[in-house]
């Protein structure tokens, strides 16, 4: 069936990849605060590990919302993580950072996502897609309040 939301077929295409790219992002982030949160030692073990928990478990959540706005918008959702490293700004984590590390590289992918939806919803509001805009706007929010925890944490 074709999809008559308002929005024309090529628009729908630009939010779409935009949306990938924020997709991409979060799930990357998503997985080093993971593994973060099983390998984080320290003074502030106890702190991090679940602090760790509870960013991993809100971005889990979130990847879902990204990608089934994605499916609304007529487009398939990046899936694999080798679609998600060709789209992703962020990247993976491939050593083994102490916790003060962690946390500040934590702290960075959580500005960086904020950015990165920020690029989603200038398109959002250029093409009147008030649906991606409305996803997106709450997770500006909360990466940018993340990111401010987080550097305070590694004060």
């Amino acid at each position: 069936m074709d999809i008559d939301i308002g929005i024309s077929a090529q628009d729908r295409a630009r939010s779409a990849q935009a949306l990938s790219r924020l997709l991409a992002d979060t799930y990357t982030l998503y997985l080093k605060t993971h593994g973060y949160h099983w390998n984080v030692e320290g003074p502030h073990f106890q702190q991090l590990h679940i602090q760790f928990m509870e960013q991993y478990t809100e971005m889990w959540t979130a990847v879902d919302e990204l990608a089934e706005r994605i499916r609304a918008l007529g487009h398939k959702a990046p899936g694999s993580y080798a679609q998600f490293v060709a789209l992703a700004t962020i990247k993976e984590e491939t050593g083994d950072p102490d916790w003060q590390t962690m946390v500040r590289n934590l702290a960075q992918g959580h500005e960086q996502v904020a950015k990165t939806a920020r690029e989603v919803l200038r398109i959002a509001e250029e093409i009147s897609d008030d649906a991606t805009a409305d996803v997106v706007t709450p997770r500006i929010t909360l990466h940018e309040k993340t990111a401010w925890m987080l550097r305070a944490t590694a004060a």
